[in-house]
Protein backbone atom coordinates (compact mmCIF):
# COMPACT_ATOMS: atom_id res chain seq x y z
CA UNK A 1 0.00 0.00 0.00
CA UNK A 2 1.47 3.30 -0.76
CA UNK A 3 1.53 6.52 2.23
CA UNK A 4 -1.92 8.09 0.44
CA UNK A 5 -3.87 5.06 1.12
CA UNK A 6 -2.57 4.40 4.38
CA UNK A 7 -3.40 7.79 5.65
CA UNK A 8 -6.70 7.26 3.69
CA UNK A 9 -7.43 4.12 5.75
CA UNK A 10 -6.54 5.64 9.25
CA UNK A 11 -8.84 8.20 8.48
CA UNK A 12 -11.87 6.12 7.40
CA UNK A 13 -11.09 4.31 11.01
CA UNK A 14 -11.18 7.38 12.63
CA UNK A 15 -13.99 8.44 11.39
CA UNK A 16 -16.01 5.43 11.53
CA UNK A 17 -14.57 5.02 15.53
CA UNK A 18 -15.90 8.57 15.62
CA UNK A 19 -19.11 7.38 14.22
CA UNK A 20 -19.43 4.54 16.78
CA UNK A 21 -18.56 6.74 20.17
CA UNK A 22 -21.19 9.29 19.31
CA UNK A 23 -24.01 6.78 18.39
CA UNK A 24 -23.18 5.27 21.54
CA UNK A 25 -22.94 7.97 23.34
CA UNK A 26 -26.45 9.43 21.95
CA UNK A 27 -28.06 6.00 23.01
CA UNK A 28 -26.72 6.70 26.16
CA UNK A 29 -28.44 10.05 26.49
CA UNK A 30 -31.80 8.74 25.06
CA UNK A 31 -31.71 6.46 27.99
CA UNK A 32 -30.59 9.05 30.96
CA UNK A 33 -32.80 12.26 29.44
CA UNK A 34 -35.93 9.92 28.68
CA UNK A 35 -36.66 9.40 32.13
CA UNK A 36 -35.77 12.84 33.20
CA UNK A 37 -39.56 15.11 32.82
CA UNK A 38 -37.51 18.41 32.58
CA UNK A 39 -40.68 20.70 32.76
CA UNK A 40 -44.00 20.45 34.45
CA UNK A 41 -46.91 20.71 31.92
CA UNK A 42 -47.85 24.14 31.61
CA UNK A 43 -51.28 24.86 32.76
CA UNK A 44 -54.47 25.58 30.24
CA UNK A 45 -55.55 29.13 29.85
CA UNK A 46 -58.74 30.11 29.70
CA UNK A 47 -59.79 31.97 26.72
CA UNK A 48 -63.32 34.11 26.86
CA UNK A 49 -61.52 37.38 27.68
CA UNK A 50 -63.28 40.71 26.46
CA UNK A 51 -60.95 42.73 24.10
CA UNK A 52 -59.82 45.72 24.76
CA UNK A 53 -59.74 48.45 21.30
CA UNK A 54 -56.72 50.78 21.12
CA UNK A 55 -57.63 54.20 19.60
CA UNK A 56 -54.13 55.24 18.05
CA UNK A 57 -56.04 57.86 15.72
CA UNK A 58 -56.43 60.93 19.16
Amino acid sequence: MTHAEEVINRAMAAVAASRVRREREEERRRQIFGRIQLTPPLPQLKRGGAQLSLNLDS
